[in-house]
């Protein structure tokens, strides 16, 4: 009596495996990108807060030496360990713009979040989610605002 495997057994499963892989990837690959995008976000938003914080206590978001502000007059880019950039410009006496950037070469490369002084938000997809520019932060391929 023979025990084991058939080879059409075998090729029945590889192809069920093979298929529950093709399915299961993408969605884990989408749930790691949208988790990203809720970071940037959120370091926007914080770096939002502690800018105005300053302008309560200076009015102005313009900073000195003696008051270092989160965000300096020129341009400067905050690296963590995480897989964008964030970057404050245009700042003025009265103006800023905080900016998340992907960086190259990671699932986040192409996205870009924005946030002004008032609050007005703004969002650059990667030409996987169609590279458009939205007026508002989209966080989920096929949003819009």
């Amino acid at each position: 009596m023979a025990h084991g495997f058939t080879l059409i057994e075998l090729m029945i499963t590889v192809a069920v495996v093979a298929i529950l892989a093709a399915v299961a990837l993408p969605s884990y690959r989408d749930y790691i990108l949208r988790g990203h995008l809720v970071s940037m976000t959120n370091d926007v938003q914080a770096t939002r807060a502690k800018m105005e914080q300053y302008y309560q206590d200076n009015r102005t978001y313009v900073t000195s030496t003696a008051a270092p502000a989160p965000c300096t007059a020129v341009a400067v880019t905050y690296t963590k360990p995480t897989p964008y950039s964030l970057v404050c410009s245009g700042i003025s006496s009265t103006a800023y713009t905080v900016t998340a950037t992907g960086t190259t070469g990671t699932a986040t490369e192409g996205f870009s979040y924005t946030i002004t002084q008032t609050g007005v938000q703004g969002s650059t997809m990667s030409t996987a989610w169609g590279g458009a520019t939205y007026a508002c932060w989209i966080m989920r391929k096929g949003d819009s605002c």
